[in-house]
């Protein structure tokens, strides 16, 4: 199940269009032992100042990002599929995305309309979630691939 819970107010987000997206998304990575629809997924929603509180409890970086990633399956290598021995084991983890740094970076840094920005970072979560990273450029073609998978299933160029 994915649960979005919006913990800002200054920014309007069309919660049931971010959850259809977020489904269809996770359908995009089923395979026929692992249905990823049936998994949860946790995302909050929140401003700068909240999500720069997370960045330096856990990243050790005292400034807001865009999105910071949780995966449950945090051994995972990317392209690796999860295998459930228990319940717990259908959970993806938690995205936690700044809106106000993402309506920021849409249109600066990235030339998009918010809410399209706001499902690519919600690519880019996932991808993380299921083991992708970005930390040598072979990684981040590899991320890339996958976040543009996810994104073509909903319709968006990246």
């Amino acid at each position: 199940m994915i649960v979005i819970k919006n913990r800002q107010r200054k920014i309007k987000v069309d919660i049931k269009d971010l959850h259809a997206k977020t489904q269809k998304m996770l359908g995009v990575l089923n395979d026929k032992d692992v249905n990823y629809q049936d998994f949860d997924l946790g995302i909050m929603l929140t401003t700068n100042k909240t999500i720069r509180k997370f960045n330096k409890q856990f990243r050790d970086k005292d400034k807001p990002t865009d999105i910071l990633s949780f995966p449950f399956h945090d051994y995972l290598k990317p392209g690796q599929k999860i295998i459930i021995k228990s319940p717990e084991d259908k959970n993806l983890g938690d995205l936690i995305i700044s809106l106000e740094f993402a309506q920021k970076n849409a249109k600066t840094t990235w030339n998009r309309q918010f809410n399209e920005h706001l499902i690519a970072l919600i690519a880019h979560g996932i991808a993380h979630l299921i083991g992708y990273d970005h930390l040598t450029d072979k990684d981040f073609n590899s991320m890339l691939k996958v976040e543009h998978k996810l994104l073509k299933s909903v319709g968006i160029k990246y």
